[in-house]
């Protein structure tokens, strides 16, 4: 057979596939290029706690914020609505609007509803507190994954740990400033408020403990600039962050200093503008992260849904604050677990260390090819280069992220790579031994080792899934590797090889130099 068999083109695509991909990443030249992990690289390691019962108290803020809103556009009339960590509960002045409050609130799914004598008590049902835990970890990882991609550091990893934690690993982060940034962008809640100043109450907040303000349905919030001033502020917002639609670092046109300038969505603007318009002459504060940084008088209705947040910023505490709008508020309060910083020595040490354990591992086994097998040996290490090459290209071409494991992931390819071609070496020099010719033997070594290859393969890919599938970080970079070497593998030691053998078999076959070929001295029979 000639040499364009259809397996050794299958072959020679897979080698210049390998090849064309795997240059960027080896050479360091433009192209898609492998991605080090934090343990090759060095970084930050963040384990954060989510704090569930934080989320659900936040919920039933903005259930009371929701519930304000909708009673004033149907003309209900409503006194005392208060928000806690377990419960929403008012008192309905009008006893006729029982009937539209009732259809109003049967509106909001999950809630359980009583009430007696006009005062009302709402929770939710297990259910939906069910709901709000688990949606409270999605929405956390989703928010930092959003930070950190706006922020631009380049392949942070997000990933839920365990039920409650989370796992933020920060490859490339190098300097304690670094370190200080990136962790006040991931724990800032960036919980935007505008809430009314209670001005009948205001005088006497310096008197007034946390417990009795709340009597009133208050809360006693600090200045940014100065947390000795405190102001006394009606506990349920006017609108909060979820209506943000975009902020921005800005500079105010009269004091020429850095604000963060926002934009709210049509409904925010509407309730802005409708409240403004109500309360000309009073106070309303704008609260971000339960810090009053303003609370100017209202002169005028205020169309239009944009403000700006006015403090001392600097530039990079500015920036990081817009990203945090922008990207969105967490919900539920995040609590710092662990933080490990890991060198950027320790991870030229990694790399060091397992280049030479691949490379020592591949030297080791050409060798002994060549030497145990002959030119068979030569053909069973040119599809290992080939298998390499190709695992590189596919990592890159896909965006895997290397990490140590990983790298452990190839070397064991690598073993089960040439330990496919042993088998069927071994295989076909059984069949010469017997007295078969080589044609006969080369097509006997593969139908006879191509089954166990494919089973035990098989049974190793399964596993690499279920590793993927169920595991975590570094284990995933593992599977994903090892994943990958077993396909190009099965490709490679019994698709490419034995496209080679077809392409040389007459030639052995008439040369009858078994020892040079295969590593044997028993001639054909």
């Amino acid at each position: 057979m000639n040499f364009f068999n259809i397996k050794t083109i299958v072959f020679l695509v897979v080698f210049v596939f390998g090849l064309a991909l795997s240059i960027p990443s080896i050479f360091g030249t433009q192209g898609p290029k492998i991605t080090l992990g934090l343990d090759l690289q060095g970084g930050l390691n963040i384990l954060l706690g989510v704090d569930i019962n934080g989320g659900i108290k936040s919920r039933y803020s903005s259930l009371a914020t929701q519930i304000n809103h909708d009673t004033q556009n149907s003309d209900i009339l409503i006194d005392s609505l208060h928000s806690s960590d377990n419960n929403v509960s008012f008192e309905l002045l009008d006893i006729s609007k029982k009937d539209a409050l009732d259809e109003l609130l049967s509106k909001i799914k999950g809630l359980n509803i009583s009430s007696i004598d006009g005062k009302y008590n709402i929770t939710f049902t297990q259910e939906e507190i069910k709901f709000i835990q688990s949606s409270s970890i999605e929405q956390a990882i989703d928010t930092i994954r959003n930070r950190l991609d706006i922020f631009g550091l380049s392949e942070p990893s997000v990933t839920r740990q365990g039920e409650y934690n989370i796992l933020v690993q920060l490859p490339g982060i190098k300097t304690t400033e670094d370190e200080q940034a990136a962790l006040d962008l991931i724990i800032r809640p960036a919980q935007l408020k505008m809430m009314a100043v209670d001005e009948e109450r205001n005088a006497r907040v310096n008197s007034m403990s946390e417990d009795e303000a709340s009597k009133y349905g208050d809360v006693i919030l600090p200045f940014t600039h100065d947390p000795n001033l405190k102001i006394l502020l009606k506990g349920i917002p006017i609108i909060d962050g979820s209506m943000l639609t975009d902020a921005r670092v800005a500079f105010d046109s009269k004091t020429n200093q850095r604000v963060i300038a926002f934009t709210l969505n049509s409904v925010g603007a509407r309730i802005f503008g409708d409240f403004s318009g109500n309360n000309i002459g009073k106070r309303m504060a704008i609260v971000l992260d339960n810090k009053v940084y303003s609370a100017p008088s209202i002169r005028e209705r205020i169309g239009g849904g944009s403000g700006q947040i006015s403090g001392s910023f600097s530039e990079q505490e500015a920036k990081n604050i817009a990203i945090a709008l922008r990207s969105g508020s967490l919900t539920t309060p995040l609590e710092l677990l662990e933080k490990r910083s890991i060198g950027p020595s320790l991870g030229a040490d990694s790399i060091k260390s397992s280049l030479i354990a691949l490379f020592g591992s591949f030297l080791v086994i050409i060798l002994f090819m060549i030497f145990y097998y002959g030119f068979a040996g030569v053909i069973a290490v040119s599809a290992l280069f080939v298998n390499i090459l190709a695992i590189i290209a596919c990592m890159s071409l896909f965006g895997a992220t290397l990490t140590l494991p990983g790298m452990a992931g190839i070397v064991l390819t690598i073993g089960m790579a040439i330990d496919a071609n042993i088998i069927i070496n071994e295989r076909i020099r059984e069949a010469l031994r017997s007295g078969d010719n080589v044609i006969k033997s080369i097509a006997f070594g593969y139908e006879n080792a191509t089954r166990a290859i494919f089973d035990a393969n098989n049974t190793t890919l399964i596993v690499a899934v279920l590793l993927y599938v169920y595991g975590t970080g570094s284990i995933k970079g593992f599977a994903i590797t090892m994943g990958i070497g077993i396909v190009v593998s099965i490709i490679t030691a019994i698709i490419g090889t034995h496209g080679i053998y077809l392409w040389l078999g007459q030639k052995i076959n008439n040369t009858k130099r078994l020892n040079f070929w295969f590593g044997i001295k028993k001639g054909v029979n």
